[in-house]
């Protein structure tokens, strides 16, 4: 089922949060607490599989003639207010409009622009998908100001902070920072908190850029991000590949994903993963592919 719209804060604002919330006294279980940690939550997710997300907005024009496709009278205040204000105001006025909304009127909005989108179909089939997981959620009508992405197996895509972003469908494997700080705005039952979500997006529209593997002399492939907290690479091995050397002076956790790679003398079958403590001597044999991760010191 497709995850929840969801952003991350930066580290200043992860700090600033948590420190907050523990001033207030607001339990760390709390489901309304918004900072689990006061530390920023960078991700990166690989494709596996062909593999369907939501990342970043679009550019207002873009967005209105998505919504304005849909023929509904009860869309049209948010195509106007998508065509009368610069970018990131405009994108702002219609995230606000759509979250603050009576509940039971966005949900009749949502009911109408669903079965509207399941008649156009194409692109808009999308949105009818994501009101059948998550009826009237004002998520649904949040999902057509951003960009649809698609990712072919081994591409990725790195996900900052303030940066709207859900994942649809398919299989990845996802990379993060250790933190648990998500504000959501749409496609779940979970708390949102409206104004703390508002002050942590970005409202800067963006081509989601995807990122394709650079290897590396010794067959490692990196997955390239601003990041220090993680390092993604993954390994993809014929049979009768020479053996690799992969000792680190940071953790590092194998991961296999196709074949059967031996991990020292330890065969790894797909799904399957070994946690290397820093220093550890290991050797990675093939066939099969191995993703990587480990922190960048």
């Amino acid at each position: 089922a497709p995850l929840s719209v969801q952003v991350h804060p930066d580290s200043d604002q992860a700090a600033a949060g948590y420190a907050d919330e523990e001033r207030r006294g607001v339990p760390r279980t709390a489901p309304e607490r918004n900072y689990k940690d006061p530390h920023h939550k960078p991700e990166l997710i690989c494709a596996l599989t062909p593999f369907e997300g939501l990342c970043g907005f679009r550019d207002p024009a873009e967005a209105a003639d998505t919504l304005a496709a849909l023929d509904l009278d009860s869309l049209k205040p948010y195509v106007d207010l998508l065509h009368a204000h610069p970018e990131e105001a405009a994108l702002r006025e219609v995230l606000t409009a759509v979250l603050t909304a009576d509940r039971d009127e966005m949900a009749a909005t949502v009911t109408e622009a669903a079965a509207a989108s399941a008649r156009l179909g194409g692109p808009h089939a999308t949105y009818a998908d994501l009101a059948r997981h998550y009826p009237g959620d004002p998520g649904v009508l949040a999902a057509m100001l951003l960009n649809q992405v698609g990712l072919q197996p081994g591409e990725a895509l790195y996900l900052g902070a303030g940066v709207p972003h859900a994942y649809l469908s398919g299989l990845g494997v996802e990379i993060m920072a250790a933190s648990d700080n998500v504000l959501r705005c749409g496609l779940t039952p979970k708390h949102i908190d409206v104004p703390e979500l508002l002050r942590i997006v970005r409202f800067e529209p963006a081509t989601p850029a995807v990122l394709r593997p650079e290897a590396s002399p010794d067959g490692e492939e990196v997955y390239d991000t601003p990041v220090h907290d993680f390092r993604l690479s993954r390994y993809v091995l014929a049979p009768g590949a020479p053996v690799r050397e992969l000792t680190l002076p940071t953790p590092q956790i194998l991961l296999s994903t196709e074949g059967s790679p031996t991990v020292g003398n330890l065969p790894l079958g797909p799904g399957q993963s070994v946690f290397v403590p820093a220093g550890e001597p290991v050797e990675l044999r093939g066939p099969g592919t191995v993703f990587r991760a480990t922190a960048l010191t």
